[in-house]
């Protein structure tokens, strides 16, 4: 069972660095170059809307595992044995690679299903985690 909670910060941690791709794309297009690392945030102003999108998508995917990275770490040392606790691991990387899209893409409803449902699977590792020490 462990394995689950293994994996889903290993894939939570590589949907992280996922984010990365869609905005280093509004920063070409938006003609990213040496001379702007000096201010990358000046640079803000320059991106195209979905390099808007995409930063502010990369920054909450950060966030997200600040929370989820815990919760995992917590089911890796109580060892919750449910199905539930399981399926929110492993959903989890999911929800989150599906945020992403939806965040860029500009799908509000979308976006904020998934946004609600990952922060949901991370409760629940939480939960199932406290309630074997309990």
């Amino acid at each position: 069972m462990q394995l689950h909670f293994a994996w889903s910060l290993c894939l939570s941690s590589a949907v992280v660095l996922v984010s990365i791709i869609p905005l280093t794309l509004g920063r070409i297009k938006a003609g990213y170059s040496i001379e702007n690392m000096s201010a990358p945030r000046a640079f803000f102003d320059k991106l195209p809307e979905f390099g808007k999108r995409a930063v502010w998508c990369h920054q909450n995917c950060w966030e997200s595992i600040s929370l989820h990275a815990p919760a995992c770490l917590f089911c890796l040392i109580t060892v919750p044995d449910s199905n539930i606790s399981m399926l929110s691991a492993l959903s989890h990387p999911v929800l989150r690679l599906f945020y992403i899209f939806a965040y860029v893409f500009d799908v509000p409803l979308a976006r904020g299903l998934f946004w609600a449902s990952g922060l949901l699977t991370t409760i629940i590792l939480y939960k199932e985690a406290l309630f074997q020490i309990l």
